[in-house]
């Protein structure tokens, strides 16, 4: 024993005076966990093949080897939660700079992980906080779909809209990306998807114009034209299609929810617990219809689908999460917690359903799939607040 604490020394002190050989062993450790196979006896790819029914928490607490598997591009993905943040100490009152963040935090380390930078080229200029509005945030509207995060509207420091293009985040790449660019640029609008769709409708651009506050467009993510463009302003063929107007424009009035459900956008026109208007989008007739009764009745907070298929919302008043039955045309009470009064923004996938709470430093977790319904809570990196949550594929980490 005496004798390997000695030899161990005496390297360290080897290696402190020679930093060439300090990184050759650093160097011969990677290249020994590159070569060592996952499993002894069987070709990778065949090893891969087994392991990938392995839930990825066991091959994380294995093996080194096993862990970075996890984390690659040939590894099916896991489900990670994806937070946009702001800073709740930093003072945005009419900051030219850019004043969010965005993480990933990792369910099977319980780490953390800030997201890549948006390109710099334009800068981004966007406005949480302003002398005029004390009491809330200006929003900044960020939806998912393809396994994408998509930053589609927000307001910069001259009050006109921030975003021309919508900027785009895929975790598998890694890499930030635009949109095509939108036919009307705007703030305060109603934006979500389905089936692999991006939707606009209503909101204002620098000023209330009813051409604005009634249009509506998509972009087809799964068109065969799609591709994100590193650069802004880069010629591109594919773009933004009108879809058919709304009646009236009373939903420009905050920043909306269009959650995708069974080939439909729901919507309501406002937050909270006020009685509100709802409409739905068909997406094959490109017909607006009213919202059935029982779901307005029972919109009383943020609601977000899973899979497109199962509709929850958070009674943000009482702090009970509901699921809706469509035949019954009726919200169906899940479980209660104090936690989830005040819920702001709730995502849904992978059988959990996430809520922004806790004056946004807190993201509850519940766990749909589990009876009765399980709770934990995540709390954000120190020092940041949480503005909108998504469920998106984990980001790879070939350096790990």
């Amino acid at each position: 024993m005496a004798a390997s604490i000695q030899t161990s020394t005496t390297d360290t002190a080897a290696t402190t005076k020679h930093p060439s050989k300090r990184r050759k062993l650093t160097t011969d450790q990677h290249q020994n966990h590159q070569e060592q196979p996952l499993i002894p006896g069987l070709p990778d790819h065949v090893a891969q093949i087994c392991l990938s029914h392995v839930h990825p928490s066991t091959l994380y607490t294995v093996c080194h080897p096993w862990r970075r598997l996890i984390y690659s591009l040939s590894f099916p993905p896991f489900l990670s939660l994806y937070a946009v943040l702001s800073s709740t100490s930093t003072n945005h009152h009419l900051s030219n700079t850019n004043p969010i963040q965005s993480f990933s935090f990792d369910p099977i380390s319980s780490k953390w992980d800030p997201l890549p930078l948006p390109p710099p080229d334009p800068p981004l200029h966007l406005l949480i906080r302003h002398p005029c509005f004390i009491s809330r945030h200006l929003p900044i509207q960020s939806i998912s779909v393809s396994g994408r995060l998509i930053l589609i509207a927000a307001t910069s420091h001259n009050f006109s809209p921030a975003l021309s293009h919508p900027l785009v985040f895929n975790p598998l790449s890694g890499v930030w990306g635009y949109g095509p660019p939108l036919t009307t640029p705007r703030r305060w609008c109603a934006a979500g998807a389905a089936h692999d769709t991006v939707y606009v409708a209503s909101g204002i651009g620098s000023q209330f114009n009813t051409g604005v506050a009634r249009s509506a467009e998509k972009w087809d993510l799964e068109s065969k034209n799609v591709g994100i463009s590193t650069i802004a302003n880069k010629t591109i063929t594919w773009k933004w299609k009108r879809v058919k107007e709304l009646k009236d424009g009373r939903f420009c009035r905050d920043a909306i929810d269009a959650v995708g459900w069974r080939g439909k956008l729901c919507m309501v026109n406002m937050k909270g617990d006020a009685p509100k208007e709802g409409i739905s989008y068909d997406t094959k007739k490109d017909a607006w219809e009213n919202m059935p009764e029982g779901m307005l009745a029972g919109w009383r907070g943020p609601v977000a689908s899973m899979d497109e298929e199962t509709m929850y919302v958070v009674d943000e008043a009482k702090g009970v999460l509901r699921k809706y039955d469509p035949e019954k045309d009726y919200w169906e009470h899940m479980m209660e917690s104090e936690r989830l009064v005040g819920a702001q923004k709730i995502a849904a996938g992978g059988g959990r359903v996430c809520a922004i709470c806790g004056c946004s430093t807190e993201i509850v977790v519940l766990d749909v799939a589990a009876l009765p319904v399980k709770l934990w809570v995540v709390k954000t990196p120190p020092g940041l607040e949480a503005l909108a949550i998504h469920i998106l594929p984990r980001m790879t980490r070939p350096d790990f």
